[in-house]
């Protein structure tokens, strides 16, 4: 029996933890769901899977939360802001942590599961792009355990050898990582409208259901270059390992091309409960919930190269990656801003990128020794943000 605590459970990744665990009550017991502040969703959840304790980390929900806790008859323990969030984590009952905050605010508590040694199943690669070295240091150090959530990166892990050790392609016989990418709503979308997508146009992906954050980003494939930055040391890569293609059918999820012509592709129905359940129950096996391929209904498979004009976030990731760890941490830090203010109706989306580029370009690279330095690096690229904000906006 599995103990898990669900940090981001009212998320996309979240609700398809809880859909998948459902399923095998034999197999896994809630301890802790965490959220920002949608109690209601939160406390509904804590019912349906008999959670002992919920965190809301947004503490001026607290009395509406407890009020709402009463009328539900909810038994769960109710804790409030961000540091119970470790605590939930970092407890001795729990076995199993599913990192899916989204964005930087997953970064802390993340990695205090890391740092209890804990089996973490990692959503949030926001973690990895931020802290990059820091936070496999501490895996190893702490002898946590990392599965990829992620279905490209769960898909490149299923790939791999058995006996795949951690940066060493050539002793596997690994010529290079294919990571796959849809090219989200705008694939075929005329360049020349672009400053006119609105954020409904934005997040409607043609083949997955995600939030919203994740949903611009993949429109912007700012997503696909957060994921290469991810990639790099989820499995120990250089840049050059890795090539992205562009899967519109997303039915395919990566590929891991061998020095013989072999490539080894792992593919399934665009539903994220199937790399879920595969981190959840390896190395064995159980059921997701998602209907396998019909192969007789498979028609086109087509692959490309991302085009730059098309997709200029992408290649400030790539640009990013190149430069280093603070670098990285920037272009996540401001790429957060920039998306929040396109959802809000303040800026454009062509200005996503004019913003993360101003930013990056910006942008001086330091060693980043600790998360502390981290944390002030990140904090310091959204300052930036905002000001060249607050320069779009005038």
């Amino acid at each position: 029996m599995q103990t898990i605590s669900i940090l981001g459970s009212t998320g996309s990744i979240g609700t398809s933890t809880i859909d998948v665990i459902a399923r095998h009550p034999e197999q896994y017991q809630v301890y802790a769901l965490t959220a920002h502040r949608d109690y209601q969703k939160l406390l509904n959840q804590a019912q349906a899977v008999n959670a002992k304790h919920v965190v809301l980390s947004d503490e001026s929900v607290i009395a509406d939360a407890r009020d709402y806790a009463v009328t539900i008859g909810c038994t769960a323990q109710l804790h409030f802001g961000a540091t119970a969030l470790e605590t939930m984590v970092q407890a001795d009952e729990v076995n199993t942590v599913m990192a899916a905050i989204v964005g930087a605010a997953g970064l802390l508590p993340t990695l205090a599961a890391v740092e209890a040694g804990k089996r973490v199943l990692l959503a949030n690669k926001e973690a990895l792009v931020m802290s990059g070295q820091l936070f496999i240091e501490s895996a190893n150090r702490n002898n946590a355990t990392i599965l990829p959530i992620d279905s490209e990166h769960n898909a490149i892990f299923q790939c791999l050898p058995h006996d795949f050790t951690y940066g060493e392609l050539a002793d596997s016989g690994i010529n290079k990582v294919l990571l796959t990418g849809s090219g989200g709503p705008f694939l075929e979308y005329d360049i020349t409208a672009f400053a006119d997508i609105t954020p409904a146009q934005a997040c409607a992906h043609p083949n997955w259901d995600m939030g919203q954050k994740i949903s611009v980003d993949s429109a912007t494939m700012m997503n696909k270059g957060l994921e290469f930055i991810e990639a790099r040391w989820l499995f120990g890569l250089d840049n050059k390992d890795i090539e992205i293609v562009l899967h519109p059918q997303s039915t395919i999820h990566s590929m891991v091309q061998y020095v013989d012509g072999s490539v080894i592709a792992q593919m399934g129905e665009p539903d994220m409960r199937t790399p879920i359940a595969h981190a959840l129950a390896f190395p064995q096996r159980i059921s997701s919930g998602v209907a396998p391929l019909d192969f007789s209904q498979l028609r086109d498979f087509t692959f490309s190269t991302p085009c730059p004009e098309r997709y200029p976030n992408l290649y400030l990731a790539l640009a990013a990656a190149k430069r280093g760890q603070s670098a990285c941490t920037a272009l996540n830090a401001s790429n957060e801003i920039a998306v929040a203010a396109f959802l809000a109706g303040q800026i454009g989306f062509t200005q996503i990128a004019e913003l993360n580029s101003q930013v990056l370009s910006k942008h001086i690279d330091i060693l980043l020794p600790s998360i502390p330095a981290v944390l002030a690096c990140d904090e310091l690229a959204r300052q930036l943000a905002r000001q060249y904000l607050q320069e779009f906006l005038c």
